[in-house]
């Protein structure tokens, strides 16, 4: 004990409270604060800095201050020699972590030590400080059973539990009880008005369906936000998949801990202002469902069925797949809805497979990709005004300084591990990252939208270089080769309803004006997609020249 005693020891003060409500009530902090700093005093110590967190579990490091801390500790210049704490649960409450980070400050040269509970570090010592540590780890997570218990009950009764409300809805005081302040979700109706309109969009009222790309494009080309950030794709499913728009919100879906979705008999449901009617939600998840690029395999994209995958019933939006009669002589598109559920779901149509592959080649090959004609789309997409083109330059550098900011703080803690400043199995390097990973992706994605608004002004389309990309794609859809035929289709139709007296196509023009900016059809297939494996020249899996 005469070596912690020691008078020169620099220290600093770890205070923490679990919850917001004890900070703001003023309950804890104060007084751990007071009672460390008359320990110092009565030793003779000094402290040189204080991490206050207010408002944060111990259960694990998501801490800001807690990190700052260690990072602080475990620097060359390292300002102090003693963490002091009231107790170790204020450090953690969880065992195995509390063990991993006081190793790591002591082989920092920083210890670890509680007023209330001094222990010397030798066998013993640490022995008692594991056992202590493992009921403080029990009573957090008796704590978390009771309180998850009180909210389950407070879903019950229709309150809201206090987190971030969906977008479209606002959290407003309904009671209190005592000092507690009861929350029940309204509508927010400027937030509501966007969420109803991207399902407007997605059902195809403002004309064709929209998928989550388009739509987020579409509102952030609008200049529309999602709680002033800009839309990406991940913010526009979330909403089209949000069941509590319906009525109806489900808590206690998702472990806190784990992020791992809970059984469904553990749902709490709570009853909330509905904005959207059930069967327009379920009428989205069908269509998300048929969307998803996940039920569509390589085999799908690279087969020879031409119109696999991207041809649907305009009836049901169900998928047209392929039946076949006389023993395989007799091919047909017909409605999946209806061949799996019967025709009460949908009357169902059927269409020869020739006969529908021929029309669609002949339409686009013909009368669509011609010159005058793609000149008319063209000229629809290429002449946008001058503002809009200026706004979305800015856009696209703010998006690449941030993207760059992003890459700048990956290398800054990568370096960090690199020099020995942070461990490379730190729990808190892995949570960092993945952060940084999550806000690059999202970075990247705004910056490929823009670009992709970007690509047809990028070099003048001009005459001929519109006559020769008519040439290449009449070349390339009358080839005998389907899988061929397949890919370039794709490239730039998106979408064929098929109906009992009109076929309608959907594409995106932004291919169009690239590839014709770009001439990246002409003498090649280098914007064709294909799933043929070109990493091995045997195409086995033995890694070897080729002779």
């Amino acid at each position: 004990m005469d070596r912690i005693a020691t008078p020169t020891r620099r220290v600093a003060l770890y205070a923490r409270v679990s919850t917001a409500r004890q900070a703001e009530a003023d309950l804890s902090i104060p007084d751990q604060i007071r009672q460390v700093e008359a320990f110092c005093a009565h030793k003779g110590w000094t402290v040189v800095e204080r991490f206050i967190e207010p408002g944060a579990s111990a259960t694990d490091d998501k801490r800001p201050q807690f990190q700052r801390l260690v990072e602080a500790a475990t620097a060359a210049a390292r300002p102090f020699d003693v963490v002091l704490v009231h107790s170790l649960s204020r450090f953690f409450r969880d065992q195995f972590q509390s063990e991993f980070y006081i190793r790591k400050l002591r082989k920092a040269g920083v210890e670890v030590i509680s007023i209330t509970q001094p222990f010397d570090n030798d066998p013993t010592g640490n022995l008692i400080r594991q056992i202590l540590g493992n009921f403080d780890e029990y009573q957090s997570r008796e704590n978390a059973k009771h309180t998850l218990r009180a909210m389950e009950e407070n879903a019950r009764q229709n309150f809201w539990n206090g987190s971030m409300p969906p977008f479209g809805y606002a959290a407003v005081e309904a009671e209190r009880r005592g000092a507690k302040v009861k929350k029940r979700l309204v509508i927010d109706q400027a937030e509501a008005a966007i969420v109803r309109r991207i399902f407007d969009m997605a059902l195809g009222r403002d004309g064709l369906p929209l998928g989550v790309k388009a739509i987020s494009s579409r509102l952030n080309a609008e200049g529309v936000r999602y709680r002033g950030k800009l839309f990406h794709i991940s913010s526009v499913h979330r909403i089209l998949i949000n069941a509590t728009y319906t009525g109806t919100h489900h808590f206690n879906r998702r472990s806190s801990r784990t992020g791992e979705t809970k059984s469904s008999d553990q749902w709490i449901a709570s009853a909330v202002p509905a904005m959207i009617a059930q069967e327009e939600f379920d009428e989205v998840q069908a269509s998300l469902a048929a969307r998803n690029p996940k039920r569509t395999p390589p085999r799908v994209v690279s087969g020879p069925t031409l119109l696999t995958g991207i041809a649907r019933c305009a009836t049901c939006g169900s998928g047209m797949t392929i039946r076949t009669g006389k023993g395989g002589r007799y091919r047909y598109y017909v409605c999946a809805g209806c061949a799996q559920k019967g025709k009460t779901h949908c009357p169902g149509r059927s269409i020869g497979m020739a006969a529908l592959d021929g029309m669609i080649l002949e339409h686009l090959a013909d009368s669509l990709f011609t010159p005058d004609r793609l000149a008319v789309i063209l000229e629809a997409y290429v002449t946008r005004s001058a503002e809009a083109d200026e706004a979305r330059g800015r856009r696209l550098a703010q998006a690449r300084a941030r993207a760059t900011e992003i890459g700048g703080r990956m290398s800054r803690l990568l370096n960090l591990v690199a020099n020995g400043s942070m461990a490379e199995d730190d729990p808190a390097l892995k949570d960092m990252l993945a952060d940084l990973k999550a806000q690059r992706h999202g970075a990247a994605e705004e910056i490929k939208l823009l670009e992709a608004g970007n690509a047809a002004t990028g070099q003048p389309i001009t005459a001929a270089k519109i006559a020769q990309l008519a040439e290449t794609l009449r070349i390339a859809l009358h080839s005998d080769d389907v899988a061929f035929r397949k890919a370039y289709l794709r490239l730039f139709v998106d979408e064929i309803v098929v109906g009992d007296t009109e076929i309608r196509l959907r594409g995106p023009k932004a291919a169009l004006a690239k590839a014709a900016a770009q001439n990246q059809l002409q003498g090649g297939a280098a914007m064709v997609p294909s799933f043929v494996r070109g990493w091995r020249p045997r195409r086995d899996s033995n890694s070897r020249p080729q002779d």
